[in-house]
């Protein structure tokens, strides 16, 4: 009775004697500041909608044009139109007032055609694609008509500080390829990997299908390439993601690492609490719109509607489809330790928690230690790992009232999900298997200790050392590993190459690493103002047969499913970035490249590659693949195995598969991809119920290769020189294909390269070991082709010197 009393904020009832009112002061407050910060928002949001409306002109500027047409009035000169005697023939008088609000009209009307004519000025300077392709090494110049586009937009994007979402609206659409374009692209994408009887074959289907049936399929999408945003996003979300029915852990979900060189403290509670204060202090920026968006050399801008999801977002199962589900606030957080879920609370008297408030609400977590989960509690994340449909099944059942409704929807709207894991995550050069334990950990942890559906899951092992598991659906991985890299990395701005998870992870640890967030003793600076609420205890109903079986079930799967992934994580300390500059090619080619040979030396054939582009130059744009497994790359991988080749041949075939690799990934960033169109067309295809034996060729294809680079340095407060052990080692996923490779990797420094390399153990095909160990080959492979390739040019050049003194004789 006392808790259910404790519970009831407001009671009301009649008596004999009179009215009887009761309240709970504490509980009313609460409800008081939630609903304050609430319209705090809401006013925040429409101020910053209507500035984003208007840009790139000043909100401010609307008050200088209405002064200027007051004083033409007033001045008896004419406003443009006459707009100022057309407003007072409609207005009811001819008052000083009414002449005064005339002019203010037609102020705003003067105003508001400048600011769409500076908007769409800038969106249709924001088309222009010529820049992406003019080479920018040195000795190399810029085309007149490049220069002076970007010296219209620097005029119109840059005089007028912008906010997170004001470029939205000027961004231009992705736009829609021809259908010609894309079977080329593709018929050249696959001629390495088909010998001469099935290529002539694929093209036979390929021309089928353009002078039949695609005509009225491009059709379709030309329509809604003018109806949506963006022609690929929607559905791309859709039917990739949401509509899989198989697990998240491993096949979806991604994770990203530590800066494992620093180690700020060995505090659990500590970091976990510095932690969590810099993701909600991003959290704010975002909100707020103070985090500036990334713009590409300083001047072009990508879209940043990603950003939306980042906080207070879910994946919720259905039966046939999940859904995002987005809360536009959460006052909360759910931690998760040995088992139990605990609701904290982190905001007080309507501002964040401090680190050092937070850390007494971990401790005191970590001291119920000794709790034990009620029946079913442990293993129920597992869930969220397993089958989408049985989970989405149990979940309109068993959680669809009372307390396993409530919990879960404290669970599902929480900011993010903590995990505090008993393990330490652990790095050691001399025991490499230690750093691959802690990416396992990361990506699929015990199977029951992360709650898959959220957009990510922040994990901080017992040593203070920390890492994320995220979502997919909502954005995509580099994206995550923006915002990561950026709380790694200490500041809320952003540089222009810049993806969204990255930033978060990087603000982290450079803010670790530049200011003072622990005393001596690895505590949380600072004292605390007051007592913070004490996390609450979730509770849960799950004695019933069904939950119990079916938690069962899918934790069974969970094992079944991590116990199969191989991880290796690769350092790759020999070079970096600093040779691959010196033999004057993309760090990316090189790598792809490398990639390559590797594979092919693995495997003993090519096999159809993915890397990922992003699009984020169109509003709305997520990813594009790009196929590095191209002729020119083909060509070169044989010569390297073959004796015969000189160096110079080599050297030249390298060259032009690293062109041809940047033609591709720039066609990809720039809307000309392949597999986007192709997967869209696909689509519309099945709406109609038409057949097409080419697209479901293509679109069956697996990817035994999937590669992926995670930016680093994306921040420009850091200096690397400085501190030079803040480097991520960036992130990985599972394997896409059962009997392929999935392969990230990070370009960390100028002599230091991650490569996170997965596979499956029941593979008897694929070793992660085997493959990084063809990595490294193929590394050094390159840097002595180079090496050797200079030496020649030195003896070519001493040589022709000495014949040049001879002949001067």
């Amino acid at each position: 009775m006392a808790e259910a009393h404790s519970a009831v904020a407001f009671s009301f009832s009649i008596t004999h004697e009179g009215w009887d009112i009761n309240y709970d002061r504490e509980v009313l407050d609460l409800v008081w500041q939630s609903g304050v910060r609430s319209w705090k928002k809401r006013l925040a949001r429409f101020r910053t909608g209507v500035r984003n409306g208007v840009y790139p002109a000043h909100l401010q500027s609307l008050w200088l044009v209405i002064a200027i047409a007051i004083g033409l009035h007033f001045t008896q000169r004419h406003v443009p139109f006459d707009l100022v005697a057309k407003w007072l023939s409609i207005l009811p008088g001819n008052s000083l007032q009414w002449q005064l609000t005339a002019c203010s009209l037609a102020g705003l009307v003067v105003w508001l055609s400048i600011c769409y004519t500076m908007r769409y000025s800038l969106k249709l300077l924001l088309m222009y694609k010529g820049w992406m392709y003019e080479k920018r090494a040195p000795g190399s110049k810029v085309s007149l008509q490049t220069r002076l586009w970007g010296l219209f937009v620097k005029v119109l994007a840059t005089w007028n500080k912008p906010g997170l979402y004001s470029f939205q609206g000027s961004l231009p659409r992705l736009p829609l390829p021809s259908v010609q374009d894309t079977m080329s692209r593709y018929l050249r994408s696959v001629r390495p990997l088909l010998d001469d009887s099935n290529y002539n074959r694929m093209e036979r289907l390929a021309k089928e299908f353009q002078l039949g049936i695609s005509t009225k399929l491009q059709r379709y999408l030309f329509l809604k390439s003018w109806w949506s945003t963006n022609y690929v996003s929607d559905w791309w979300e859709e039917y990739v993601y949401l509509r899989g029915r198989g697990a998240l852990m491993v096949n979806s979900n991604f994770y990203g690492i530590d800066a494992i060189f620093m180690h700020p403290t060995k505090v659990q509670s500590a970091r976990a609490a510095s932690v969590v204060n810099l993701l909600l202090q991003f959290r704010r920026t975002v909100e707020r719109q103070e985090l500036e968006p990334i713009l590409v050399q300083g001047l072009v801008p990508l879209c940043s509607w990603q950003y939306e999801r980042i906080f207070n977002t879910v994946r919720a199962p259905g039966v046939e489809t999940d859904k995002i589900i987005h809360y536009q606030d959460s006052n909360h957080i759910v931690v998760l330790y040995r088992g139990c879920y605990y609701k904290v609370i982190i905001y007080h008297n309507g501002r964040i928690l401090r680190p050092c408030e937070l850390q007494i609400q971990i401790e005191h977590i970590l001291q119920q230690g000794a709790e034990k989960p009620q029946p079913g509690e442990e293993l129920l994340a597992s869930l969220t790992a397993g089958d989408r449909t049985k989970w989405a099944q149990i979940r309109q059942t068993v959680f669809a009232k009372g307390v396993n409704r409530t919990s879960l929807h404290t669970v599902e709207s929480a900011a993010f999900v903590l995990s505090l894991d008993e393990k330490p995550f652990e790095f050691d050069l001399a025991h490499p298997e230690k750093l691959d334990q802690f990416g396992r950990y990361l990506l699929h942890g015990n199977g029951h200790d992360r709650w898959f559906d959220k957009s990510f899951t922040v994990c901080v092992g017992s040593n203070g050392r920390i890492g994320f598991n995220a979502e997919h659906t909502w954005a995509d991985a580099a994206v995550m590993s923006h915002i990561w890299e950026m709380l790694i990395m200490g500041e809320l701005e952003q540089r222009a190459d810049a993806p969204v998870m990255a930033h978060v992870w990087e603000n982290i640890v450079a803010e670790e690493a530049t200011n003072k967030r622990y005393d001596e003793n690895g505590n949380t600076a600072g004292i605390p103002e007051f007592e913070p609420p004490t996390p609450k205890r979730l509770t849960w109903d799950l004695n019933d047969k069904v939950a119990l079986d079916a938690i069962d079930e899918a934790h069974i799967a969970a094992q079944k499913l991590l116990n199969d992934v191989d991880l290796r994580i690769l350092v790759h300390d020999a070079y970096g970035k600093g040779l691959m500059k010196t033999c004057r090619l993309s760090p990316d080619a090189f790598i792809q490249m490398a990639l390559q040979l590797a594979y092919y030396r693995d495997a003993g054939k090519f096999s159809l590659t993915y890397e990922a582009s992003m699009t984020r130059l169109f509003r709305e744009g997520r990813t594009e693949t790009v196929r590095p497994c191209t002729i020119e790359s083909a060509a070169w991988v044989k010569a390297m195995l073959d004796k015969d080749v000189t160096i110079e041949e080599r050297v030249r075939l390298l060259n032009a598969a690293c062109e041809r690799h940047q033609l591709g990934y720039q066609d990809a960033m720039c809307g000309k991809g392949i597999d986007r169109h192709l997967f869209c067309l696909y689509v519309v295809s099945k709406y109609l119920e038409i057949d097409s034996p080419f697209l479901q060729e293509v679109l069956s294809e697996p990817w035994r290769l999937s590669t992926s680079q995670t930016p680093h340095g994306q921040t420009s407060k850091m200096d690397l020189k400085k501190h030079p052990n803040c480097i991520s080692a960036g992130g990985g996923f599972g394997p896409v294909a059962d009997d392929g490779y999935g392969v990230s990797y990070i370009v960390a420094g100028e002599d230091l390269i991650f490569f996170h390399i997965s596979s499956k153990k029941s593979c008897g095909t694929t070793s992660s070991e085997r493959f990084a160990q063809e990595i490294c080959r193929a590394m050094a492979d390159m840097k002595h082709l180079f090496e050797e390739y200079r030496s020649l040019q030195k003896k070519t050049t001493s040589s022709g010197a000495k014949s040049d003194k001879l002949e001067a004789k």
